[in-house]
């Protein structure tokens, strides 16, 4: 079954401990919905630097990734489907693309 990268773009830091909890508890719901369909849950990232044949820029571009997970699907479509659930549309977006068997 194809592997597919949900990239994260966006979000924010909770502004409390009680809005972390809760943040975490939709992140912990969405996956266990997902079920055996997620092969990594991946993890936030922290600050990006973006390089370049005209040098580095420290502030990770005009849309900097804030996290990953992978998970297998039937079809690119199904994998979209999957994304439409993610926490993260509250405030930012999922990119989701195929990692290529090589």
């Amino acid at each position: 079954m194809p592997k597919y990268v949900f990239a994260y773009h966006g979000g924010k830091a909770p502004e409390s401990p009680e809005e972390g909890a809760e943040v975490m508890a939709r992140w912990q719901a969405w996956f266990g919905n997902l079920g055996d369909a997620v092969v990594d849950g991946g993890n936030p990232v922290g600050p990006s630097k973006t390089v370049s044949t005209g040098g580095v820029a420290d502030d990770g571009g005009a849309n900097p990734l804030s996290g990953y997970s992978i998970v297998q699907a039937d079809s690119i479509d199904a994998a979209v489907e999957m994304a439409k659930g993610c926490p993260i549309m509250d405030h930012g977006t999922v990119e989701v693309a195929e990692a290529m068997e090589m």
